[in-house]
């Protein structure tokens, strides 16, 4: 049974760990590692977490944001094979056992799927996705980045943890969308990748949220870290030795991540924005298969504002 390691970045989440922790300490799987890492947290975390202390390796830190945090426990990683789960969420008992046949199969990548929960584990909706057997990232990309909610999430894989040493993967530290910036490029060097029917993971709607009552600079910020992460992969996938037609899905798909970010900006940040995109000429990143499209696709030459209308 191959070793995987957990990985459980923590910045003030004593309201949320002990759950977290309970449900990967129960885990019908043995041959595991829990990695927790308090990423500065000024709130009781550390005092939950110490009920735990003799079955997890912790691991505590001065604050640097979740990117940095999760490079640390990649770094500490022991396992074979690496999963990562945020403090707030939580997994199914079974989850694992249920990957071990992917596991024993020595897949580079194994994709689950997952279910936006309440805080008292009532169901939401389950966050759907295609399913396939094994085949190459490259292939996987493009089956999963028109149709699949959860493609660039960090934790809703198991990864190979040579894939994301030998490729010297990190996550990209001070800027938001760290699964954006780097989940697409692991995926497209994986040369194993299965999607699976398995549902174990609890990704917890709470009314903290980092994606809830947040001011208005950090969703501007948030948009602008989305263009920085788009140089990257644009310039990091003229190294990969991948087909053209995937090279253009990658961009298309960032695009469109990027075009409904405008949505979120007031007016004069709207216009400046939609400048940044015109710079890098992304509007030609949208391709056109029929004549509705093609449409469409004139009217985002014309105007980003009128072409979001018309999603």
């Amino acid at each position: 049974m191959e070793k995987v390691s957990i990985i459980i970045p923590a910045y003030n989440a004593e309201k949320y760990i002990e759950r977290c922790l309970k449900s990967v300490l129960a885990q019908k799987y043995e041959n595991k590692e829990v990695i927790v890492i308090n990423d500065g947290s000024t709130d009781k975390t550390e005092e939950k977490i110490s009920k735990y202390i003799n079955k997890i390796k912790y691991i505590k830190k001065k604050n640097g944001g979740l990117s940095e945090a999760r490079n640390v426990g990649i770094e500490k990683a022991t396992g074979k094979y690496i999963m990562f789960i945020d403090a707030d969420d939580y997994i199914e008992k079974d989850l694992l056992k249920n990957l071990k046949p992917y596991i024993d199969e020595d897949i580079d990548m194994i994709k689950y799927k997952a279910k936006k929960v309440t805080e008292k584990g009532e169901e939401i909706q389950l966050m759907d996705g295609p399913i396939f057997e094994t085949i190459k990232g490259e292939e996987a990309f493009s089956k999963m980045c028109f149709t699949d909610q959860l493609m660039e999430t960090a934790w809703i894989y198991l990864y190979k943890k040579e894939l994301l040493k030998k490729n010297k993967f990190q996550f990209s530290k001070g800027l938001y969308h760290e699964d954006f910036g780097l989940i697409p490029l692991v995926i497209l060097k994986a040369q194993t990748f299965v999607s699976t029917d398995i549902c174990g993971y609890n990704y917890v709607q709470s009314e903290n949220s980092i994606t809830r009552n947040e001011d208005y600079q950090k969703t501007k910020r948030k948009a602008y870290d989305l263009l920085i992460h788009y140089d990257k992969i644009v310039k990091e996938i003229e190294k990969y030795k991948i087909q053209e037609k995937t090279k253009q899905d990658v961009r298309t798909f960032c695009t469109n991540s990027i075009l409904l970010r405008t949505n979120e900006l007031d007016k004069e940040d709207k216009k400046q924005y939609i400048k940044e995109i015109r710079k890098r000429k992304m509007q030609k990143n949208i391709t056109a298969k029929n004549p509705k499209q093609l449409l469409k696709r004139i009217i985002l030459e014309i105007s980003i504002p009128a072409y979001l209308k018309l999603r």
